[in-house]
């Protein structure tokens, strides 16, 4: 796969959709992306319900523009680089999350592992879409298992 040069990230757009430059390491890029949404869940969390589910639907909206247009630049539909999908990934199977550590990482590793074995019906969006849209769609499909079963776990325990 093609190597990001680092001038690249010297683009705020190119910045963002590679998390911050996370999604250029070498090894489980999608994870330290996923990592990168934990802190900024951290960040978000004391948000009221209302804030945080508008700030996760607007990342996730300007997601579509941001990740198509970094992969344009590539050259490449979905360079494991862009890591802004798993970034949006992850703060939308947070929502309505019990508060607590065991609940951060539950969700890390739930969506984290429907983005990487990607089941039917997120392997058909992962094939069927291209561009930005493409992109961001079987990442947020993968959360919102997560976030049912996340929910679940709650309501069961």
């Amino acid at each position: 796969m093609k190597q990001i040069p680092i001038k690249f990230l010297l683009n705020p757009v190119h910045l963002l959709s590679l998390g911050f430059g996370s999604g250029c390491v070498p090894k489980a890029p999608g994870t330290m992306g996923t990592l990168v949404g934990v802190l900024l869940y951290m960040v978000l969390r004391e948000l009221r319900w209302e804030y945080y589910l508008a700030v996760v639907l607007l990342l996730c909206l300007a997601g579509v523009w941001l990740c198509g247009y970094s992969a344009r630049a590539l050259g490449v539909h979905d360079h494991p680089a862009i890591v802004w999908d798993e970034i949006c990934g992850y703060l939308l199977t947070m929502c309505f999350a019990p508060v607590g550590w065991g609940w951060i990482l539950a969700g890390f590793l739930l969506f984290r592992a429907f983005d990487i074995c990607k089941p039917w019906p997120i392997s058909l969006l992962d094939k069927g879409l291209k561009g930005g849209l493409g992109i961001m769609a079987d990442d947020l499909l993968a959360a919102i298992f997560s976030l049912t079963i996340l929910q679940l776990i709650a309501y069961i325990l």
